[in-house]
């Protein structure tokens, strides 16, 4: 549905923090579903943890909050010029759990839904997957705000 380059036109992120690679699925207002592989190459690998890569789980989050606001941006249907002069912040992250580590190799899956959405201020269910099992879940509240 979106590939890289379109996610860069929507989010401010680049390497190495842009943390989705692909959207495949997006219900405005509703959902996306998007994906990051996840690569002995990644920065964080040098030092978490040398000789045991995991991948970090505030990057998960990061991840999941980065689909989420990709989600927010285009449910609010700016144009591409109102979309440059947006940002998105996080206010709080709750309920965040960890469920089995991420390793190399490993293509992790964001589920993002949406629980409330009301002008700037969003509030997420945030899921993350690899091959279908539950690998970290967290609820992200965030604002979009002008630049």
């Amino acid at each position: 549905m979106l590939d890289v380059m379109e996610i860069q036109d929507i989010l401010p992120h680049r390497y190495p923090f842009l943390l989705v690679d692909r959207i495949t699925e997006m219900e405005k207002g509703k959902s996306v579903t998007g994906y990051k592989n996840i690569s002995i190459s990644e920065p964080a690998f040098m030092g978490h943890f040398p000789g045991h890569p995991i991948y970090p789980g505030v990057l998960i989050l990061e991840g999941m909050a980065q689909a989420g606001g990709v989600l927010a941006l285009k449910s609010n249907d700016l144009s591409k010029e109102e979309l440059a002069k947006k940002v998105i912040y996080f206010m709080s992250i709750d309920k965040a759990k960890f469920r089995s580590p991420v390793k190399p190799g490993d293509k992790l899956e964001y589920r993002i839904e949406i629980k409330k959405l009301r002008g700037t201020l969003i509030v997420l269910d945030g899921k993350a997957y690899v091959d279908d099992a539950l690998v970290a879940e967290a609820e992200l509240k965030a604002m979009i705000v002008d630049k």
